[in-house]
């Protein structure tokens, strides 16, 4: 395998790669970034949603996520992004599921936990360019949500859609 690279950006490079698989020559580019973490945040039937500005879809509700940093593990950078976009602590962590959103394009994959116990221990600690609102939905909102498309986050879907698979009493609504 032979590896180029096309671009460096502040959040992510791309890549080319060069592979032999067989005999056959193949080229493909590749996004390279670091992989991330996502939080299923549930207290007494509510999930904890943010709602924050995603270009080019506005105002867009998902859970509480973000970037890994260097040398993080997945289940610090849920419980820092909970603390951060929402103020709550979470005190006990389930890991969930991993999956890749951009199979075949991406090199990044979301790490997804649930947190059924936590607490608001302090306001958001936002960055500079976050605009981020706390709502609490009931489950199986969310899920009808899901099913009518008004909730479009991948990483939001994937991890309500298992957890409820989980719990199969939850998905009759």
């Amino acid at each position: 395998m032979k590896k180029k690279k096309l671009f460096k950006g502040k959040s992510f490079d791309v890549s080319i790669y060069n592979f032999n698989i067989s005999g056959k020559k193949i080229q493909h580019e590749i996004i390279e970034q670091n992989s991330a973490a996502a939080i299923l945040a549930i207290e007494k039937n509510k999930i904890i949603m943010i709602r924050q500005f995603r270009y080019p879809h506005k105002q867009v509700l998902e859970i509480p996520a973000g970037i890994r940093k260097k040398n993080e593990t997945s289940l610090n950078c849920a419980k820092r992004e909970l603390l951060e976009e929402t103020g709550y602590s979470a005190t006990e962590l389930k890991y969930l599921t991993r999956y890749y959103p951009l199979l075949g394009y991406d090199l990044m994959y979301i790490d997804c936990f649930i947190a059924t116990k936590f607490k608001k221990v302090s306001e958001q600690k936002l960055d500079d360019d976050e605009l981020i609102t706390v709502e609490k939905i009931p489950i199986k909102k969310v899920i009808s949500m899901i099913k009518s498309g008004k909730i479009i986050d991948s990483k939001t879907i994937c991890s309500v859609m298992i957890y409820a698979a989980k719990k199969k009493h939850i998905l009759k609504t």
